[in-house]
């Protein structure tokens, strides 16, 4: 069976391609630290890239298909694409946040991080990437308190009247372009960490 065909055999080929590579460019040495930083990564990157569909992609095109008065609209989007990347904007989100908090506690960088440094033992390097942990916390925040739940409302997962969709609506967007503002950021105080900070 070609693996290609499915969201699953792709996922499973890439892990089983990786781990081949890691092997032989590095030989069996396993390093915790390379691992959560790359699931780190793989989940960062389905969180925000879904994040930027989202903002870039959807909500425009969403736009669009309601004002075109002859066109298809957008009830295929919003009854099967939209709830599939809201599983993986959601999961994403919270596997991403895990295995960088993860990440921290194991280099015994948790608490100087989330206290920007600013404790005994802190340094500058803990203030950078503290930044990026609470921009991300505070995204986190927005994905499963803000966004999702008002999500199943807009989408009709949830009943709620007119007055509450509206609502909803405007929370979920705020909430989604907060989340697009603060990534950029965040990001970069993600790559300032592994990269020894943002200016020479």
């Amino acid at each position: 069976m070609n693996p290609l065909k499915t969201v699953a055999g792709t996922i499973i080929g890439g892990i089983v391609l990786a781990v081949i590579i890691a092997v032989a460019t590095s030989g069996i040495h396993f390093n915790v630290g390379s691992l959560m930083v790359w699931i780190h990564v793989l989940a960062g990157i389905t969180w925000i890239g879904i994040l930027y569909y989202f903002n870039f992609v959807q909500v425009p095109a969403l736009a669009d298909a309601a004002a075109d008065d002859g066109g298809p609209g957008g009830a295929g989007i919003t009854k099967y694409v939209a709830p599939r990347a809201l599983w993986w904007f959601r999961w994403g989100a919270a596997a991403t946040w895990l295995s960088g908090a993860a990440y921290l506690a194991h280099l015994g960088r948790f608490h100087h991080a989330f206290t920007l440094g600013m404790g005994n033992g802190g340094t500058q390097q803990d203030m950078i990437i503290g930044v990026g942990a609470w921009l991300g916390t505070i995204m986190l925040f927005n994905v499963w308190v803000l966004i999702w739940p008002n999500q199943k409302k807009i989408l009709g997962m949830v009943e709620a009247s007119d007055a509450e969709v509206a609502k909803a609506r405007a929370v979920a967007f705020a909430a989604s372009r907060t989340n697009t503002l603060l990534s950029i950021p965040m990001l970069m105080s993600m790559v300032g960490y592994g990269h020894g900070g943002f200016f020479l």
